[in-house]
């Protein structure tokens, strides 16, 4: 346990804490949607989609005012306004109000995310910091496993304001429990005091290699939302037991990382962060080859299996690489930019759903094709700056 200073194990347990509240609530909104509010396919897409494309602006904002003022004022206020929200969502009975609760949701989420990254790097030796990042990934899937199995329970046995209160009322709790461990945590990080928003994004825009690292982290989360939103529609449509395939390889992704993120985390700490994200890109690409050839359970299985581990390798590094070209003034900043990764996820479910009607037959060999944009996008990023990865 001294393996981290106390305050980055209590921030870690805090994560799974936290994101069980929202695993509980959150998957569920389109079937409520649908179920009780019989809102249509678009405004259920628009509302469920609005939380990644309010984070896409948000983070960028929540990165900004973490650096200038410091984490712990922005976590304390980000996670008693994200309390607020769900409280919101229980009593919410128009789809407006919920696609107004979402759009909070996302913001929330972008202000606290960059603040608690950027405290537990605060309080990390560098050379810890990769394998922080990946118990930090390992803790966020533990939480999305066990979240939906409370959700499930809480839905069938009571009203959906029930998990939204109980989540509301977890965040509240995890509150609390910040305004006491962070009383006697030292703010390691001094404000810049030539930060002004203006700069900030000219200086930011300047920089080819963080801009390219978020078209690449764009184009990995588009392909990476294809598993939730065209491949059960692929599925359901080329099998008989489509439905019973997804949700087994859905389990097949979750068990996966959970099993090996930690073994292979620290395995990639031996190779360069650009190793290691290249070798997971290439495993992306794989997995979506797999896809397309795929004929039976198995072979869907096997592709499943190659592309989590190719997800272990990639996504638990983009902080590692965000924080290793972030100025040291700036961390916050840079880890909330990295939030524009969600116009991915927003426009993955939109653009796949087109691509479904008109290139159905070699959609995931399209996904293997934008896997391999990406990577050329972190070649020529990790040309660009000069030092070891």
């Amino acid at each position: 346990m001294s393996y981290f200073q106390p305050i980055v194990w209590q921030l870690l347990g805090g994560t799974v804490f936290a994101r069980i509240a929202s695993f509980m609530t959150l998957p569920f909104l389109a079937i409520y949607l649908q179920n009780d509010l019989h809102a249509s396919p678009l405004m259920i897409g628009l509302v469920v989609g609005i939380s990644q494309l309010a984070a896409t602006v948000g983070g960028f904002f929540g990165g900004f005012l973490t650096d200038q003022f410091g984490r712990k004022p922005i976590l304390k206020i980000s996670v008693f306004c994200w309390s607020a929200v769900f409280f919101a969502f229980a009593f919410a009975d128009s789809i407006w109000v919920f696609l107004l609760c979402n759009a909070l949701n996302g913001l929330c989420r972008s202000f606290f995310e960059p603040a608690s990254q950027a405290l537990m790097i605060d309080h990390t030796d560098e050379r810890k910091r990769r394998r922080l990042f990946s118990i930090r990934y390992t803790a966020i899937n533990l939480s999305a496993v066990i979240g939906p199995l409370i959700g499930v329970l809480l839905i069938q046995s009571a009203s959906m304001r029930i998990p939204f209160l109980l989540t509301a009322s977890m965040y509240c709790m995890y509150g609390l429990f910040l305004l006491l461990i962070l009383k006697n945590v030292p703010e390691m990080h001094t404000p810049y005091a030539q930060n002004n928003l203006k700069s900030m994004s000219t200086t930011l825009m300047q920089d080819t290699t963080l801009l390219l690292l978020i078209i690449a982290a764009i184009f990995g989360s588009f392909v990476y939302s294809q598993t939730s939103s065209t491949m059960p529609q692929l599925l359901t449509r080329s099998l008989v037991d489509g439905l019973q395939l997804y949700s087994v390889l859905i389990a097949v992704n979750s068990l996966t990382v959970l099993v090996l993120q930690l073994p292979l985390g620290i395995l990639s700490e031996r190779l360069s962060i650009r190793t290691s994200i290249v070798i997971g890109v290439v495993l992306f690409m794989a997995g979506m080859v797999g896809f397309q050839f795929a004929t039976n359970w198995s072979t869907y299985i096997i592709a499943m299996v190659i592309f989590s581990i190719g997800e272990i390798f990639v996504f638990p590094m983009m902080s590692a690489v965000i924080e290793m070209i972030a100025p040291p003034h700036q961390k916050a900043t840079y880890l909330g930019v990295m939030q524009f990764q969600s116009l991915g996820g927003f426009l993955g479910p939109f653009l796949g759903s087109w691509l479904l009607v008109h290139f159905a037959d070699q959609l995931y060999l399209l996904m293997a094709g934008i896997s391999f944009l990406s990577l050329i996008c972190y070649f020529f990023a990790f040309r660009r700056k000069e030092f070891r990865l």
